[in-house]
Parts: structure tokens; sequence; C-alpha cells
């Protein structure tokens, strides 16, 4: 059972995720995503090819279901599962591959996790505003969106990031 808990609450995170999408619209300056958090804390045990399947059809889901424009979440989703494993080495070393441990604020400590989360958000955030019709929009209106979404992402994805690894220590 225990083995099913991260993914289970990955899915509610995903409906977090629409509910969000389709209820909560803060402004034109904020892209709130949990997302980049969720597939940064996919367990280390699992591929990449893995993380992104996962990621790709979660992408698909929000988008079908919240966004509208089909892909677009896709599309910024699947360079963080790409870079999921080189973000955890830059930022936690290879140490955490040799144990094959989970990432956790409680273990690593709040400053890397938020520095790998703040990684995955920007590199989010960056390809969902560029996709999202960058080319038609004023730069500092580009550039105040992806402030805004990663530092309020950030924020907020430290708590999801609780959620995904709070039971993984009694395995």
């Amino acid at each position: 059972m225990k083995e099913y808990r991260f993914f289970l609450t990955y899915a509610l995170i995903v409906l977090v995720q629409i509910l969000i999408c389709n209820y909560l619209n803060l402004s034109a300056y904020v892209v709130l995503s949990l997302l980049p958090a969720a597939v940064l804390l996919i367990p280390i045990r699992y591929s990449t090819v893995l993380a992104l399947v996962v990621s790709f059809f979660t992408g698909l889901a929000v988008d079908y279901f919240a966004e509208g424009l089909v892909g677009l979440n896709a599309l910024a989703l699947l360079p963080v599962a790409f870079c999921r494993k080189s973000i955890i080495n830059l930022v936690f070393g290879d140490e955490i591959f040799a144990r094959k441990e989970d990432i956790s604020i409680n273990q690593h400590g709040v400053l890397k996790v938020s520095i790998a989360i703040i990684l995955a958000q920007s590199l989010f955030m960056f390809i969902y505003i560029w996709a999202d019709g960058a080319a038609t929009r004023p730069f500092w209106f580009n550039l105040t969106r992806f402030l805004m979404s990663v530092i309020i992402g950030w924020l907020i994805s430290l708590s999801v990031s609780e959620a995904l690894v709070q039971d993984r220590r009694e395995r």
C-alpha cells in the first residue's frame, strides 16, 4: 500500500491543479502550477522515461480538463521531467543516487529543496510563458509574469513537497 501512496498523492495534486486552473485565476501575471514540483519529486528509483511518460499524461490531463489549449502544460512539463535527475544531481549531489533516497525537507533542508523547486519552476515557466504567446506580449509583462509565477509557485510547492514525501520514511 505504501508503494502506491505517492501516486495517489500525485493524482490528488493533479486534481488540485485542475481545480486551481478552473476556479482560481489570481491575475494575468500569475500562473500557479504545482506540477513542476510534483514531477521533480517523483521517486529517484523511477527512470527518466517513466517520469517523461507520467509528466506527459499529467500535462495533457491538466490541458484537457482545465487550460483549454491542449499541449501547453505537457510541452512545459516534459523538460522538467527530462532534467529532473540533472537538477537533483546539481543541487543534492551524487550521493542521493547512491543511497537511492528521495528528496525531503526534513533530510535535505529547506534551502536545497527550495533551490531544486525554483529551478524546476523556472524551467517550466520559461517554456510555458514562451509557448503561451510570449512574442505577442511585451517583455516586461512576460518577465513580471515569470517572476511572480515562480515565486508563488515555489512557496506553494514547498507544502506540496511535504505532502508527497511525508510517508516515504516509513518504508
